[in-house]
């Protein structure tokens, strides 16, 4: 049996209140003629049932509404512009719209979306990079809803999640500094509340640890992917009284900004301090120099997510699957070997 079909509607609202659904569908349109007193039974019902309206009305009877939730935490850089960029493109072939509902990375606001999507408002969820989806993970599983995680494990196996090897992604990097001779690398990170830049983190010590060079937590800034960390901790770097001769930022747009931080400085960017991004979203060849970074497939990831999402909303039975795309080191021009070194 499909389980979505326990979902609370708008005839489970009526049969609660003891009035028609055309009753209930004029209460939550606020009509006027409706009595005080039913008005009051039914919201009464649509509380004690935790049932939000949609206000789409494509579903009164719990059917599809042919629209896919898409929630992501800001549209303020191309990171979020490549994966909706594949979203939209495998949508295109398919009879479901898009819609779009951004969090400004606050938990609270995400679990208040999640909330009132899954009461029919769309079909399925794509969530990315979720800040705390413990939070409403419940929600989903009980309601059997349709949802897939972008660039976030999620907390467990059972969880249908696309990602990227971003481990690997730092591990090659960081070893790709230490090979052109630097052996003082400082690490700006991204929120660690995500498995994502917690994996980073853990790519970079470990190259570091391989290559027998001591992990310094003064090299390391916690930041949250924000462009300002990018420039606020490689400044840090710079005041340190030996400072490191690269900056290996946990995206693109802190490593962009740790480029102005060097030249504010006076510095060069490759010659006195070499930075190297992640994400190699599409600024990162346009800027001067060209940044270094750890390339990940955004759109394919978005692509991905979206097939699979579709799967499930043919089968809602399948088992969920976890899909880790492989990053790739781009070599430009903001890295080199550190001055002074031979060879």
């Amino acid at each position: 049996m499909n389980k979505r079909t326990s979902k609370v509607t708008i005839v489970d609202v009526a049969a609660a209140a003891g009035v028609s659904f055309g009753t209930v569908s004029r209460v939550i349109n606020n009509d006027v003629h409706v009595k005080p007193e039913t008005r009051q039974r039914v919201q009464e019902a649509m509380r004690s049932l935790n049932f939000v309206a949609n206000r789409q009305a494509r579903s009164l009877a719990g059917g599809s509404s042919n629209l896919i939730g898409v929630m992501v935490p800001d549209l303020g850089t191309g990171y979020i512009g490549e994966i909706i960029r594949g979203i939209d493109a495998e949508l295109a072939e398919t009879n479901y719209d898009l819609m779009l509902f951004t969090t400004h990375r606050a938990a609270v606001k995400e679990a208040n979306y999640v909330a009132n999507l899954v009461q029919d408002t769309v079909d399925g969820l794509l969530l990315v990079l979720p800040r705390n989806p413990v939070d409403y993970m419940g929600t989903l599983e009980q309601r059997n809803f349709p949802y897939v995680l972008i660039d976030h494990q999620g907390t467990g196996e059972t969880c249908a999640a696309v990602g990227a090897t971003n481990w690997q992604g730092a591990y090659n990097a960081t070893d790709y500094l230490i090979k052109l001779g630097h052996q003082s690398i400082g690490f700006i990170t991204g929120w660690l509340d995500l498995g994502a830049a917690v994996d980073r983190l853990e790519g970079y010590k470990t190259a570091l640890r391989y290559h027998h060079i001591p992990v310094r937590s003064e090299l390391i800034y916690e930041g949250t992917f924000d462009q300002m960390d990018g420039y606020t901790g490689a400044k840090k770097f710079l005041d340190l009284e030996n400072p490191p001769t690269a900056i290996f930022c946990s995206n693109d747009v802190m490593a962009m900004a740790a480029i102005d931080a060097v030249r504010e400085r006076g510095l060069r960017v490759p010659e006195d301090v070499s930075i190297l991004g992640f994400d190699d979203i599409p600024q990162s060849t346009l800027i001067h120099p060209a940044l270094t970074t750890v390339r990940q497939p955004l759109e394919q990831m978005g692509r991905a997510a979206t097939q699979m999402l579709l799967e499930i909303l043919k089968d809602p039975e399948m088992k969920p699957s976890r899909i880790a795309l492989p990053t790739e080191l781009i070599i430009r021009d903001s890295t080199a070997k550190p001055k002074g070194s031979s060879g």
